[in-house]
């Protein structure tokens, strides 16, 4: 049977393994097995099962993913969350809707240390949410800046799925996460701006609070310590080169837990940190072990040269291109686990990307995002669930109309990095990172 053939039968089996709700990282990996059994036989193909997951477990990179869980675990176990989120109450809350600004800027400063988007949409729906509605705010406008702001959690470095798509495609992680910076920035700028303009058109929506005084700001500045030095060694020892990506994380981890063991955790809450980490550490490197075997199947395949020869012989402009791709991640990244839609899709659209000339970074950057815009798009939109679940009282419908002028913030931001790339490369150029 022609490899190409074979190659679109196997990705059509893995798309249904996965929705008959066979774990995505096991469909990727028993499909690929099969797949490479019947193009170039079965003892190479059984000596994928490994090959392929060892070199996975040995990739001394993706120690990083844990560390960085491992990390965000602790500080949340040590109250840092709440401190953020006081933090950007005391500065901005007596605005109106100060507090749903203060919540994004509570979900930038979490997203920086935990970095993942679910983690900080949970945290946030905890301290936030009851604030909200205790002050009298709507609840679109409480639950729409909560679940559009989680998803800052994606991009503000160091993020999770960064680090995976610079493993995978070997850039440099340094580079992603300096290239998603200004990103990040913008990201928080305006949904910042969306919700000053959403209170002055409906200003019972999001009632002014109480100024807080200049001594009370500067105490809550002091007792916002532990996440500033977290944010300070983290960020400020991988950007000056004093540690590498895998120490910072390790050092931030450390650094975490003396904080945690300082607010009292317990022996339960320590356990409790470590198999909330393993849990989801194991959940990412089974997709990417099962990523692993499916990219050699479709390497061998010739699905991903096919793929490249088919868009160039339509004769599409390359904005074309563009626009098809980021529709398709959009919607994956309402259906999918955002690491598992990158891995999948990686080895098909990682070669179209670098055959139109576009930088791998850039692209990085854009990837994230759009997959950001997935996380709450509508009718799935996986912080939705996360939200929802976080507070029964909330209506799908509700969750859903809140997020609509974030929807349009977030479809803005997209069209700023793509129309002016150098809002994510310009820093990493001048940092010499590539």
């Amino acid at each position: 049977m022609d490899p190409i053939i074979l190659g679109s039968i196997g990705l059509a089996a893995m798309f249904l393994l996965i929705a008959l709700h066979v774990p995505i990282g096991v469909a990727m990996g028993v499909t690929g097995v099969v797949s490479v059994g019947f193009i170039i036989g079965w003892e190479p193909a059984f000596s994928l099962l490994g090959t392929e997951p060892s070199a996975a477990i040995e990739n001394e990179g993706l120690a990083v993913v844990a560390l960085f869980l491992l990390m965000g675990a602790f500080a949340t176990e040590a109250g840092v969350s709440a401190d953020m989120y006081r933090l950007a109450y005391a500065l901005i809350g007596h605005f109106r809707g100060g507090l749903a600004m203060a919540t994004i800027g509570g979900c930038a400063g979490f997203g920086a240390i935990c970095g993942s988007s679910v983690a900080t949409t949970a945290t946030m729906a905890k301290i936030a949410l009851p604030e909200m509605i205790r002050r009298d705010y709507r609840q679109t406008l409480a639950s729409g800046s909560i679940a559009a702001g989680g998803t800052l959690g994606m991009l503000v470095p160091p993020s999770v799925v960064m680090i995976i798509y610079g493993i995978l495609i070997e850039e440099s992680i340094i580079a992603l996460f300096a290239a998603a910076i200004f990103p990040g920035i913008i990201a928080t700028v305006l949904y910042c701006i969306t919700i000053g303009i959403y209170v002055r058109i409906r200003p019972e929506a999001g009632p002014a609070g109480v100024r807080v005084p200049w001594r009370e700001k500067i105490h809550v500045l002091i007792a916002s310590w532990r996440f500033l030095l977290i944010a300070a060694i983290v960020s400020g020892g991988i950007y000056t080169g004093v540690f590498t990506i895998t120490e910072a994380a390790s050092v931030g981890a450390s650094v975490s837990l003396i904080f945690a063991l300082m607010n009292g955790m317990k022996m339960r809450g320590f356990l409790d940190c470590l198999s909330s980490t393993a849990a989801n550490t194991g959940m990412i490197f089974v997709i990417i072990m099962g990523a692993s075997i499916f990219s050699y199947f479709i390497t061998l395949s010739g699905l991903p040269d096919a793929a490249v020869e088919f868009i160039q012989s339509l004769n599409a402009h390359d904005a074309v291109v563009l626009i098809l791709l980021m529709v398709m991640y959009l919607i994956l990244g309402s259906i999918f686990d955002t690491v598992a839609a990158m891995v999948i899709t990686l080895p098909f659209v990682f070669p179209v990307i670098t055959d139109m000339g576009y930088d791998p970074v850039w692209w990085g950057v854009v990837n994230v995002m759009i997959m950001e815009i997935g996380m709450i798009t509508p009718p799935i939109g996986i912080n939705v669930f996360v939200l929802n679940g976080m507070a029964k009282n909330l209506k799908l419908k509700t969750i859903y109309t809140g997020i609509l002028p974030f929807f349009a913030t977030d479809i803005l931001r997209l069209a700023i990095v793509l129309v002016f790339p150098a809002t994510a490369l310009w820093l990493p150029k001048v940092w010499g990172l590539m």
